[in-house]
């Protein structure tokens, strides 16, 4: 028996998996512990029933998920327009310590994916997959990017890209927590006092602050969007065309929203609303992800399961290394460094949402630290696109 689903039937149970993975994350302490996303749990549970009916030869469901890209570069749209250089300014000499830190990070994960991948005889570009693509891009990196590589003929790529930035994702949320432990015992780490710094907490705060959504300002903000989304659609394919490189859309629009966030800080700082931009974002990103992890065709990881848990484990291995013998000497072996390497851990295994509840974990037991809560929220969210996403695709243009 086949079952084939249309756009609108397919949008609709993606939202309807996006809800059912937010019940069950309230109901399962694990799930909420570990910060797993919505969408990966409804649209895992999915996969899992779909495999199940067509290896049982019960049914084969099709899904249209032809609307997925357009949430997708919606998504990574709004992420651009919260770029403020403002924020990024303030950060300062730790901001840049950390930032240069992502930038090797994901160097080193694709050299680990890559590498791995020719000794255990498969796909080099499955093992960009197992690399920085789902290492530190996460479930967002690995649904692009897993569609671009799945172009160039390699078909399980979006399969084993979300599959490995889920056991990243866990990864992040066990080992984060300890290691910061081991710092902060290790070397008798206090929470430093500082005065308050009211020039930093009134920048975050005009970040995210807002009168209220209407929809007239609701629309300007969806203009805004849709104008970046189109421009660097546009710039994007002229940029492939001219130089032969693979470059997904989304990146070009990406970077266009940074540009056009920063230009209109400067003529008229109340025409960004990041509210309505957040949400925006928000509700795309849950349903791009859903459509993405509900169609996961899980049988084809049969091959390939014990290679990418080789390689996820050498990642986790070498993140917590280099966070403890480098990054936390760099940015000055104290308690700030010993949070933000807890940051570094969850979103370098698997998202910003992860390094947060890390960092949440370890102050609410230790003290605060306000540093760790400003640089590590803007590396994770864009700034690390800035380094990650011109060594992802050249390594895909490497390898292609």
């Amino acid at each position: 028996m086949n079952l084939e689903l249309n756009q609108i039937a397919t949008i609709f149970l993606a939202v309807a998996l996006l809800m059912l993975g937010g019940l069950l994350i309230k109901k399962i302490n694990f799930l909420k512990k570990f910060c797993i996303p919505a969408p990966v749990v409804g649209g895992l549970l999915f996969a899992i029933l779909v495999t199940i009916l067509r290896q049982t030869g019960l049914m084969k469901i099709t899904l249209d998920t032809s609307l997925q890209s357009l949430f997708m570069l919606t998504f990574f749209t709004t992420v651009g327009l919260g770029a403020s250089f403002k924020l990024v300014k303030l950060g300062g000499k730790l901001l840049v310590i950390y930032w240069l830190a992502c930038g090797v990070l994901a160097l080193c994960q694709n050299l680990i994916g890559i590498s791995l991948a020719k000794v255990l005889g498969i796909e080099p570009l499955l093992g960009i997959m197992i690399g920085a693509v789902s290492m530190e891009g996460g479930h967002g990196a690995a649904t692009a990017f897993g569609g671009t590589i799945e172009g160039l003929g390699v078909n399980s790529a979006l399969s084993v890209g979300l599959a490995a930035a889920t056991f990243g994702l866990i990864a992040g949320g066990l080992v984060g927590g300890p290691t910061v432990k081991y710092l902060i015992s290790k070397y008798n780490l206090k929470p430093t006092e500082v005065d308050a710094n009211d020039e930093v907490a009134a920048a975050i705060d005009a970040n995210s602050a807002s009168t209220g959504i209407n929809s007239q300002k609701f629309i300007a903000q969806i203009l805004i969007i849709t104008f970046c989304m189109a421009a660097g659609s546009y710039l994007g394919e002229l940029f492939s065309s001219a130089t032969g490189f693979v470059l997904p859309n989304y990146v070009g629009a990406m970077f266009v929203a940074v540009i056009v966030r920063n230009i209109i800080d400067k003529v008229n700082k109340e025409v960004i609303d990041m509210t309505s931009i957040n949400l925006i974002g928000d509700v795309t990103l849950g349903i791009f992800l859903s459509m993405a992890l509900m169609s996961i065709q899980l049988w084809e990881l049969t091959g390939l399961a014990l290679p990418m848990v080789i390689i996820v484990f050498v990642q986790v291995i070498f993140i917590v290394l280099l966070g403890i013998f480098v990054l936390f000497k760099l940015l000055g072996k104290n308690y700030d460094a010993a949070v933000m390497v807890g940051g570094f851990t969850g979103h370098g295994l698997g998202a910003t949402p992860n390094a947060m509840a890390n960092m949440s974990a370890i102050t609410e037991q230790f003290g605060p630290s306000r540093k760790a809560f400003l640089v590590v929220p803007i590396v994770g969210a864009f700034l690390i696109d800035v380094f990650a996403m011109p060594i992802i695709i050249a390594s895909i243009n490497l390898f292609k």
